[in-house]
């Protein structure tokens, strides 16, 4: 069973992104030691009491399409209602529509233990989350007045259409239309697929956000506009009212996530109401929508980094409890009449185990690291907030394919512990590792954010962002050096350090150079190695004068046993772009 690491947590949100001294400082109001304490403390207890024992039940039912209604699994209503209740779903929202106006780095812990509970569960709130921020952020007040309350309590659910039949990843293709009407409403037409919680039983009523192109829109992504659709509308009183001519046609089975219902979304087809048609509200400027909607998407990609810390830290667990119990084989060193050991003793499962800790940990310190920096951006003014918003740009990448990818890998290495009995379903271990492979998928696949990094996160402030971080990076490397009992840490860090200093003058000289091909070809390599100086060195830098044995430990796993990578990738950054393009006709002729 799940059991939330709220002294991980707690630790890492204090002492790896600096928050501590920030509360000390009164950085952050009145908030204090005591009171995140005691937000994290219920959160996890929350997760592991409320949700997690929901999740079988969830993964083995799942979410149910029936004449146009969607059921979602036995109790997972009521969950989502005393959710609610808790206050959960307004924890970072704005105070003056209800929220509590919190960090968003306690919003990111606490989103990170929904997902341990449940990741399928968990998707749905998320989504909602990132369209208060989108309204607060580019509404009209008047679609405030009527949206953002009723959202930020969760009496209301908010969902993201973006996704067609043939546009995935490239937004350029869009065919869903919005025609006016003339009284500031618009007619919304076409079709969306993939749709997280498009329809379902927890709410009354559910606000889309939707993109789609007016009829004298320019091509491309520049073309699009960003419209908010309630599956209800609102009455003048705060009612709903009738229903507004869009609905699910179509429920995806999935690999994993079971519960939470991936909808096909009809918009304007004329089942609803006298006039074909969705009726719709600009968000935002015409034409102009993208911008709005990656308000919310940068929030969706952190919270789906936090999907693979969560999914991480429920697989390591459940392997370590798994390990602790299974015997198998006599460890070396164990009485020759003792009988079999248990595995968590055979030194190549302790390799695995610590693997997969690690591997959580460093996600865990680049996802608390970019919230932390949306905060101080949003809290610092004029060249500090400039910065302190530049880094949280280039840590998004690295938060969402970083710790998706880990999630993905340490599930498979708990599916792994677990043997024979992982591959069956009876663990739990399985689901696991199904639940966690769409999470480097969807929110822009892992592939676009290194491609992200490089051409967009890279060149930033003309390269002195970056610049600037890994400068950071390399006075905690020196502090490392110094400290006692960390082993190799220090060294393995700094040759870590150098070659990323390396890959990144090839890939600023490459861009200069107008070598795109190389920098791409490069990208993904990149961004793993970043992520792991980064995971490794924001680990590292909690260690001086915090007293956590553990931690140190840790830290020094990271660097002796998985910092050796880094040149591999180096190579393959620096040199793997002539490879590809000369086998490239092996895929061709296949």
């Amino acid at each position: 069973m799940y059991r939330a690491p709220v002294d991980e947590i707690a630790f890492t949100l204090k002492h790896v992104t600096g928050f501590a001294a920030d509360l000390d400082a009164g950085r952050f109001g009145d908030l204090s030691e005591d009171l995140v304490d005691a937000i994290i403390g219920e959160a996890g207890r929350f997760a592991a009491e409320e949700i997690a024992p929901l999740a079988k039940v969830g993964d083995e039912k799942g979410a149910v399409l029936k004449d146009g209604t969607v059921t979602t699994p036995p109790g997972w209503a009521d969950l989502y209602r005393r959710w609610c209740e808790g206050g959960w779903n307004g924890l970072a929202a704005p105070e003056e529509f209800g929220g509590q106006g919190l960090p968003t780095l306690l919003s990111v812990a606490a989103i990170e233990m929904w997902n341990s509970g449940s990741m399928a569960f968990a998707i749905g709130p998320t989504l909602t989350v990132g369209a208060i921020e989108a309204l607060e952020k580019h509404a009209t007040p008047e679609l405030q007045k009527t949206y953002l309350e009723k959202l930020v309590s969760g009496e209301w659910m908010g969902t993201m259409n973006l996704t067609e039949p043939q546009a995935g990843s490239d937004l350029n293709a869009l065919k869903a239309r919005a025609e006016p009407v003339g009284d500031g409403t618009y007619r919304i037409f076409g079709q969306k697929i993939f749709i997280t919680y498009g329809e379902h039983d927890f709410t009354d009523n559910i606000v889309h956000l939707v993109l789609a192109r007016l009829p004298d829109a320019p091509a491309g992504t520049k073309g699009i506009s960003l419209f908010l659709v309630p599956k209800f509308f609102v009455n003048d009183d705060g009612s709903l009212g009738a229903r507004n001519d869009v609905f699910c046609a179509s429920m995806e089975h999935k690999l994993g996530i079971h519960a939470s219902p991936t909808c096909t979304m009809i918009y304007g087809d004329g089942k609803f109401g006298d006039t074909p048609g969705a009726v719709g509200w600009l968000i935002g400027e015409e034409n102009r929508g993208l911008a709005c909607m990656f308000t919310m998407m940068n929030n969706a990609r952190l919270a789906v980094g936090m999907q693979g810390v969560g999914i991480a830290e429920a697989a390591t667990q459940k392997a370590i409890a798994y390990a602790q119990e299974r015997r198998q084989g006599r460890a070396a060193g164990a009485p020759k009449d003792g009988g079999m050991s248990p595995i968590v003793e055979h030194p190549d499962i302790k390799r695995t185990l610590l693997t997969m800790k690690a591997e959580t940990q460093m996600a865990r310190a680049i996802t608390y690291a970019c919230a932390y920096a949306i905060d101080r951006a949003r809290l610092d003014e004029g060249e500090e907030a400039t910065a302190w918003q530049a880094r949280a740009d280039i840590l998004t990448p690295m938060a969402k394919a970083f710790s998706t990818d880990v999630g993905v890998e340490v599930a498979s290495l708990g599916l792994q512990v677990h043997g024979g009995m992982g591959y069956v379903e009876e663990t739990g271990a399985a689901a696991l590792y199904r639940d966690a492979r769409i999470a480097p998928i969807y929110e822009g696949t892992n592939g676009i954010q290194a491609i992200d990094l490089v051409m967009r996160k890279l060149p930033l402030q003309g390269g002195e962002a970056v610049v600037r971080l890994i400068g950071e990076l390399r006075v905690d490397q020196k502090s490392v050096a110094e400290a006692s009992g960390l082993g190799a840490t220090g060294a393995k860090l700094a040759n870590a350090l150098d070659d990323l200093g390396a890959a990144t003058d090839f890939m600023a000289g490459a861009l200069a150079e107008g070598r795109v091909n190389e920098a791409l070809a490069g990208a993904t390599p990149y961004l793993r190695l970043f992520s792991l100086v980064i995971g490794v060195a924001f680990n590292a830098r909690a260690v001086a004068g915090n007293e956590n044995p553990g931690h140190a430990a840790l830290v020094r796993f990271m660097a002796e046993n998985l910092l050796g990578e880094t040149g591999a990738l180096r190579q393959r950054v620096t040199e793997g772009a002539g490879s590809l393009d000369a086998a490239a006709d092996a895929l061709l002729s296949a």
